[in-house]
């Protein structure tokens, strides 16, 4: 039986994790007060804080945005009726029965059906000593958010015990957050000693083990540690989302077109969303982006931010952090003493394609240099201050800021540490007091572990043809050899304008038996890969050495009173194609061919120069 038939064996692995809370989390209201009581779990370390809030609306609306966004799944489903038979089955099944028979049938059912229903973790709340923070991540993997409120926020009573927890957010706590009022004292407490609340028909104790699917694990901490990336920064006024998100409400997404939020930066001039495919273009009413280079950057997600709405009306900035088309993004909402940071992975659990491409920004955490990387003297100091900037741990340990800096994005990746993009400072925060096997993470699944493999032989993946078609996107062929098989196979790609996978195909025995409903095979996602080192190392070479480019495709554009200009220009060896039009509209193509390479490149180059010399931003897919 060849590789490709096997089962896979990293397929749907979990991660066990295990809470304890001395009761139930529970808001309370007496005598003209409100005591919002948080309870840590008991299987962590000791954690303590309370006090009185000053501004309880504000601390209301934020944390019922954390709640829809630990809830969130935007994942597409199908209309089935599949769920609505088998519920009416259970009710007439459960006729009869009282109700702790019928709550056993029901949870019953769950796990037999939809074992993943629970499987979120709950949310990890930090005591710092300059803030109180909250972390979580969405069902569908698509979104992370932080949520720091600084002390200023309270009249503390005692002397906070710094550490890490998690919280037991349930509907129940989110309708009680609802009844918080601004005429009214709202008392906030965390850990399960800070306040001792009795709660009639609360549990002593709470006890769940959460079987959570290492996929989710596994994006939580690469979106987390993505906040380490260098990244594009520019402030947005909380009326520009405000419109983005009521044009989203007013018009629903067409069935075909794109529907990135494209991002155009020139520096000096105020930041412009577009919103596709309608060219809705909404000018920022915030700072100027001091940037130093034009560019466009498209990201997708953007119905998520709908999770934020509640929030704006106390919003007094949005900071903006992009990492490049397709890749995740991070909105950072300032609310005076609150501020809720919003990360948009870029891709789901389907779209396996930009997730790769993704992960050739992170180190692999197995992978040892040779220099030596001081990630534990790292860990160890933080854990003692909790909260330093890079500089501070540097100069701590005795290091060098390129090996700091390797530490710290491997102590994120390791679920130790993160980076809070909105204070620019690293924390200390364990997800889990067990440690992680760091292994389990490395790869999503048995193939793709295949595709780095076969990466490792030199020769073993060559990509064979570049075929870009127009209205439809490149074309890749690739030739894998894998000498355990003897074998060599041709895998395809299509990948369109914005550097998605339209079509995968192979000529394994895997992708013929499963197509993709399985996921790519390991020839695929080997040849995605590659192509994507290929094109690091293309956008590398640009202005340093242009005369050793001989495949490369530009597209620009500019905007101006009549609409949207674009160009596209496309080396390829001795043939250069030039296609011009406004957005929307059918291009005019012209093809050359040149006696040399040297003359196209020199043609190809010119063209690139007298646009940008017009004005024109690039915009080509990074």
């Amino acid at each position: 039986m060849s590789t490709e038939e096997k089962t896979d064996e990293l397929e749907a692995p979990r991660t066990a994790f295990a809470f304890r809370y001395p009761r139930a989390s529970a808001v309370v209201g007496a005598e003209g007060k409100t005591l919002v009581d948080l309870v840590g779990n008991g299987a962590r370390g000791a954690v303590k804080a309370g006090g009185r809030a000053h501004d309880p609306l504000a601390l209301r609306e934020s944390l019922s945005a954390l709640y829809e966004i630990v809830r969130s799944d935007f994942r597409y489903v199908p209309k089935d009726r599949t769920a609505y038979l088998a519920y009416q089955r259970l009710r007439k099944q459960s006729v009869g029965m009282d109700l702790v028979a019928a709550q056993q049938a029901y949870y019953g059912w769950i796990a037999r059906n939809d074992p993943n229903a629970w499987t979120i973790l709950d949310p990890i709340v930090s005591v710092h000593p300059d803030e109180l923070l909250f972390e979580v991540f969405s069902k569908d993997e698509g979104c992370y958010a932080k949520l720091g409120v600084k002390w200023s926020a309270f009249e503390l009573e005692g002397e906070p015990v710094h550490g890490t927890t998690n919280v037991d957010f349930t509907q129940a706590l989110h309708d009680g957050v609802q009844k918080m009022r601004s005429y009214r004292e709202t008392r906030f407490s965390i850990g399960g000693d800070a306040v001792s609340v009795e709660v009639e028909g609360s549990a002593p104790v709470i006890e769940k083990k959460i079987q959570v699917p290492d996929s989710w694990v596994r994006g939580f901490l690469q979106v987390q540690s993505a906040a380490t990336l260098p990244a594009t920064r520019f402030s947005l006024a909380p009326v520009d989302l405000y419109n983005v998100l009521r044009h989203l409400r007013l018009n629903a997404d067409p069935k075909k077109g794109g529907r990135a939020l494209r991002f155009e930066l020139v520096p000096g001039e105020t930041p412009k969303v577009v919103l596709e495919p309608w060219g809705e273009v909404l000018e920022g009413g915030a700072e100027v982006y001091r940037g130093k280079t034009p560019q466009v950057i498209r990201v997708w997600g953007r119905r998520r931010l709908s999770l934020l709405r509640r929030m704006l009306p106390f919003v007094e900035r949005v900071d903006v952090h992009l990492l490049g088309t397709g890749l995740p993004s991070f909105f950072v909402l300032q609310a005076g003493p609150i501020a809720l940071t919003l990360g948009l992975s870029g891709f789901t659990t389907s779209n396996w394609a930009q997730a790769v491409s993704f992960d050739l920004l992170l180190p692999r955490t197995h992978e040892d240099g040779k220099k030596e990387v001081p990630t534990e003297k790292v860990i160890d100091f933080l854990e003692q201050r909790f909260v330093a900037t890079e500089k501070e741990i540097a100069k701590a340990v005795g290091a060098n800021a390129s090996l700091v800096s390797e530490a710290l994005q491997r102590g994120c990746q390791e679920g130790k540490l993160m980076y809070d993009l909105e204070a620019e400072v690293y924390r200390y925060r364990p997800l889990s007091d067990a440690p992680l096997e760091l292994e389990r993470f490395t790869y999503r699944n048995l193939r793709e572990r295949r595709a780095y493999d076969l990466l490792a032989v030199k020769g073993a993946v060559k990509i064979d043809r570049e075929n870009r078609i127009f209205g439809e996107g490149l074309e890749l062929t690739a030739k894998v050899a894998v000498a355990a098989e003897n074998r060599e196979y041709r895998p395809q790609l299509m990948l369109d304008e914005e550097g998605r996978v339209r079509k995968a195909e192979c000529t394994c025995a895997f992708f013929r038996k499963h197509q993709l409903k399985e996921g790519p095979c390991e020839h695929v996602v080997a040849l995605r890969v590659a192509f994507g080192r290929l094109e690091a190392e293309r956008r590398a070479a640009r202005g340093k050495a242009r005369d050793t480019i001989t495949v490369e495709t530009r597209t620009y554009q500019r905007r101006d009173p009549k609409g949207e200009q674009v160009c596209q220009i496309a080396l390829d060896d001795k043939r250069l194609k030039v296609r011009k039009g406004r957005g929307g509209e059918k291009p005019r193509v012209q093809n050359l061919v040149f006696d040399s390479v040297a003359e196209a490149r020199a043609a190809y180059f010119a063209h690139v120069d007298d646009l940008e010399k017009r004005g024109f931003l690039d915009a080509s897919a990074s």
